[in-house]
């Protein structure tokens, strides 16, 4: 049983099947095209680490406050500075309990002196911060992205402290506007106390005199007032498990959001023991509302309303949903590559593709006859192969990766050259057909192995250590590569034991294997 050929018409009829829908309007797996081959955005941020660390005290600040409130530790005049906390210790009693939740809390630096602590971070929790900021940004922009429904975005780390973004398929200002707006919104929600004694006199202060208070001044997000809030948040973000649009009984959108366990405990807590009294609802250090707390609010749940679009209570959501930036992000440089280029590049690439597609068919049936024929029908299926395994993977294909094809075809070729001078080798030996067939594989097979198992490891090295632009030539040469080996050993292995009888009955064999002088 011929199971080589077999192998090699099932690939090709599947492989046919896979590619069709990166053709034609056929549902079905596709290859995506980059950046360079449709047009889009592609844009360099910066990391701003150090407001990382200092958002993390904020965060310190909660859940000091938290555990405090739970062991009945009293407090006072707990401040926020520029990478420090300060708080005093009422009852000096207390400071073993103190000590044991701070030491809980972990990487931290204390220095308590006549019941005042000043907390700081060590260098080794602030560099974890710092580099987790750039992790946790990457993170979050590609989730941002992929609830926004772009297809195959690239959010790559590049530097110390920046992220490269490109965008495929943006093409108007409104979608470039909402891109970035979505990428660089920082999506902070916290929950603040206001301060109901001293707010009255708000427009009339400075931010210094309410740090004295451990009080903070934040605008209304339509910016018309000033509103009093206590500094150390209720609520902090990181605390949110779920955010959705939703609509109040006005029919306007708003967003409802949802808070882990512990943020609901505390958020049942707070509303419980300060019922007549107003809580504001702050997001990227601006009022949305400060309504007053008539009830216990229970489930962990709450709402947030500012006069929204549809589309902006949407865009909120998946910021929320895919977790606020610890560290703001900001465009440092921004390109765009309009779809007309990008079609250039496209019908440059095919016609590149094609033109040395035609040039090797031209040569390989001059020179090697009708098995320069076999030998373009396997590089048809290799080409086949190729689109259809990265339809499959999800593979975006770039500019570099059309080279990677177009070399491809030339590496494949190669492989067939090498086992047709092996098959006229043994034919000038004085084999038969079959064992020249046997003969000349089994030879040529070794050198294509070699040959090609190098090229893998360079192509995966490509990958490994290149940027975007570099990992798609490595792709779709790996898999070219991999393609042309079982299309060349395999594939055209199997059609010329299914033809060798055929061409032992021939008197022309010259016609077969393109085998001139000094055969037999």
């Amino acid at each position: 049983m011929n199971y080589r050929l077999i192998v090699f018409i099932i690939s090709g009829l599947v492989g046919l099947f896979l590619s069709l829908p990166s053709f034609t309007s056929m549902s079905g797996p596709r290859i995506n095209l980059g950046l360079d081959l449709q047009g889009g955005l592609t844009m360099l941020l910066d990391v701003d680490t150090q407001k990382a660390v200092q958002s993390k005290y904020d965060s310190l600040a909660t859940a000091i406050s938290f555990e405090t409130k739970e062991q009945k530790i009293l407090l006072d005049r707990m401040e926020v500075g520029e990478n420090i906390l300060h708080f005093e210790l009422l009852d000096p009693d207390e400071k073993q309990k103190m000590d044991d939740i701070l030491t809980k809390l972990g990487g931290l630096d204390v220095l308590y002196e006549q019941g005042k602590y000043q907390v700081v971070f060590t260098l080794e929790e602030k560099e974890r911060i710092e580099k987790s900021a750039i992790d946790q940004a990457i993170g979050t922009i590609r989730n941002r992205l992929d609830l926004f429904g772009l297809a195959e975005p690239s959010v790559t780390r590049q530097g110390q402290e920046n992220i490269l973004v490109q965008l495929p398929g943006i093409k108007t200002q409104a979608e470039e506007k909402r891109a970035i707006n979505l990428i660089s919104k920082s999506a902070h929600l916290q929950m603040m106390a206001v301060d109901e004694a001293r707010n009255m006199r708000v427009e009339n202060m400075s931010d210094a005199e309410a740090k004295q208070y451990g009080d903070v001044i934040l605008p209304y997000v339509d910016g018309g007032q000033k509103i009093l809030l206590k500094a150390v948040p209720i609520i902090d973000g990181e605390m949110i498990t779920d955010a959705r649009v939703a609509y109040d009984q006005n029919s306007q959108p708003v967003v409802s959001f949802s808070l882990d366990s512990r943020g609901a405990q505390i958020f049942g807590d707070f509303s419980g023991n300060n019922v007549g009294k107003r809580m504001a609802i702050v997001l990227d250090g601006k009022v949305y509302s400060a309504p007053v707390i008539r009830e216990r609010i229970g489930g962990g749940s709450g709402q947030i309303s500012g006069n929204f679009t549809p589309q902006e209570a949407s865009d909120l959501a998946i910021a929320l949903r895919s977790g606020a930036l610890s560290a703001p992000v900001q465009v440092i440089e921004k390109r765009s590559v309009g779809p007309s280029l990008g079609a250039d590049s496209i019908k440059a690439s095919m016609i590149a593709l094609f033109s040395g597609f035609a040039l090797v068919l031209v040569f390989m049936i001059v020179y090697y006859a009708m098995a320069g024929v076999i030998a373009v029908s396997a590089l048809v299926i290799n080409i086949v192969l190729i689109i259809a395994i990265m339809a499959c993977l999800g593979a975006t294909l770039t500019l570099p990766g059309m080279a990677g094809i177009v070399l491809t075809v030339g590496m494949a070729v190669d492989a067939n050259i090498i086992i047709n001078e092996r098959l006229r080798e043994s034919l000038r030996e004085g084999r038969n057909i079959v064992q020249a067939i046997e003969e000349g594989y089994a030879n040529a097979s070794r050198a294509i192995f070699d040959s090609n198992f190098t090229s893998v490891i360079a192509a995966f090295l490509l990958y490994v250590y290149g940027t975007g632009a570099i990992k798609g030539f490595a792709i779709t040469m790996a898999i070219g590569i991999v393609v042309s080996v079982l299309t060349a050993i395999i594939g055209t292995h199997g059609i010329y034991i299914a033809l060798s009888k055929k061409i032992a009955k021939s008197r022309n064999t010259s016609f077969w294997l393109g085998v001139k002088h000094g055969a037999h």
